[in-house]
């Protein structure tokens, strides 16, 4: 009956799947036949081989984007997640395909040509394909139930279980325990579901059940440990009659690094000078309201422990935190200024870190640059924060695609961790996808909540008394 139920889950995406491939391919074809009849000089365009050939090349781009950018996952995102998904399959397929077109053709002239038809092409797909989608997943949500997950504890507390009870169109936790009931109780709870969820127990438990839930043919999700995010990026050794992992632990490679200081010049120059009237039409707004600074600097953490300071556009009251302690944005909070919440909504306020990037402080992608007092302070509760510091933090990153502004430390950490111990340049490229992605989704942004501001703050307070 499960494996009904998972064959159903898969036979319908990929039905929808080849449902929009097949539509795109339609638009394709109509604006290049269109195309061909009205430029064709030669009449060699005409063949249905070159035909078949532009139309599986538009196919193969379509369906990489399409996978890569993992706008195909239905039911596993959300609706605003998967449409800003569809948008850039389309966009970026259509702007390859520009070029594409130009050398099949050898018609370098008519590039202004193809840009205007697979521009409407790109409007028409984009439009039908958010409406097709939207029925797609109301559909998928109807006739395929959420997934009955068990959640096991450890004595680690967290919201992890709530989380994951959020998403309720793909998930429905039936019950929540603690790893310490019998053995026996924990493997009738985990033969009656259909996925176990074990939320940071200890590794000899967390084995055990790992290995029941192989034996009993169910889903497990495991909240991994730093050592074991590491372990994943080993390679198998045969040297001996014992199995190996090998973790060389060297990190970026110098010519990755020198490749991504490249693309961050290059990338961070050209930015500033397309941005440069969003630059102007920002700095007026903030003069105009209060007369006070435009730019904002604090001093933050990089590469190897050093501190520098980074730059944004103002977005509070001058002096917000003129006691000189650190005061961290709350949901509501009524230091942030009229043109403030826009520009934070927005991520304008972050542009100026171009600068940053410009001069090498930062990177383009990379871990978030924390304070340094909060550096201070997650370094003490978790030593391994420093771990995130063997690359330079970044304007966006894993964390912050994956993750949200009020993510905890400890989660903080294992995002980025997977990103240093997983980089390259294609990881990069798909996390500038992805941030494009977030921008639909209004909890990314959210503040930090009461309780974590007042946390923060109660270090910092101590931190000031004992430091006299």
């Amino acid at each position: 009956m499960k494996k009904k139920r998972y064959f159903k889950r898969y036979t319908y995406r990929f039905l929808c799947s080849c449902v929009l491939y097949a539509f795109a391919l339609v638009c394709f074809n109509v604006a290049w036949f269109g195309f061909v009849v009205e430029h064709n000089q030669t009449g060699h365009l005409l063949g249905y081989g070159n035909l078949a050939m532009s139309l599986l090349v538009y196919l193969g781009f379509f369906i990489y984007f399409h996978q890569w950018i993992g706008s195909g996952k239905l039911g596993v995102e959300r609706k605003a997640k998967s449409i800003a998904g569809i948008i850039l399959t389309v966009l970026a397929t259509n702007f390859v395909e520009i070029f594409v077109s130009m050398a099949i053709t050898g018609q370098f002239r008519f590039a202004w040509d193809f840009i205007k038809i697979y521009s409407v092409m790109s409007l028409i797909q984009v439009g039908t394909m958010i409406i097709l989608l939207i029925i797609m997943i109301d559909v998928y949500r109807k006739i395929i139930p959420p997934i009955k997950m068990l959640v096991i504890e450890g004595d680690y507390r967290n919201n992890l279980a709530d989380k994951v009870a959020g998403l309720g169109h793909k998930y429905r936790v039936s019950k929540v325990i603690h790893i310490d009931q019998p053995e026996e109780q924990l493997y009738e709870e985990i033969k009656n579901s259909e996925a176990v969820l074990l939320n940071d127990i200890v590794a000899e438990k967390q084995n055990d059940i790992v290995k029941k839930c192989f034996e009993l043919d169910k889903r497990v999700y495991v909240v991994p440990k730093l050592s074991e995010i590491i372990l994943r990026t080993s390679e198998n050794l045969n040297v001996v009659d014992t199995p190996l992992y090998l973790c060389r632990n060297l990190g970026i490679k110098w010519w990755q690094a020198a490749l991504k200081r490249s693309c961050d010049i290059v990338f961070s120059f050209l930015a500033l000078v397309v941005l440069s009237p969003l630059f102007l039409i920002t700095m007026l707004a903030i003069k105009l309201e209060d007369g006070g600074p435009v730019f904002f600097r604090q001093e933050r953490v990089t590469l190897r422990g050093k501190r520098f300071n980074i730059i944004k556009f103002r977005s509070m009251i001058v002096d917000a935190e003129k006691d000189g302690k650190p005061h961290p944005a709350g949901e509501k909070d009524d230091r942030i200024t009229k043109v403030g919440h826009i520009i934070r909504a927005c991520r304008i306020d972050e542009l100026p870190q171009l600068f940053n990037i410009l001069r090498g402080d930062m990177s383009i992608v990379g871990p978030r640059p924390e304070r340094f007092e909060f550096v201070e302070k997650y370094s003490q509760e978790i030593p391994e924060f420093t771990f995130r510091h063997k690359v330079k933090g970044g304007l966006t990153g894993y964390a912050q695609v994956y993750g949200k502004y009020n993510t905890s430390a400890l989660d903080k950490l294992k995002l980025d961790m997977i990103y240093i111990t997983n980089y390259s340049l294609l990881l990069d490229a798909q996390i500038l996808f992805e941030t494009l992605k977030i921008l639909f989704q209004k909890e990314s942004t959210e503040g930090f909540q009461e309780e974590r501001i007042q946390e923060i703050m109660a270090f910092t307070y101590n931190d000031a008394k004992e430091r006299g």
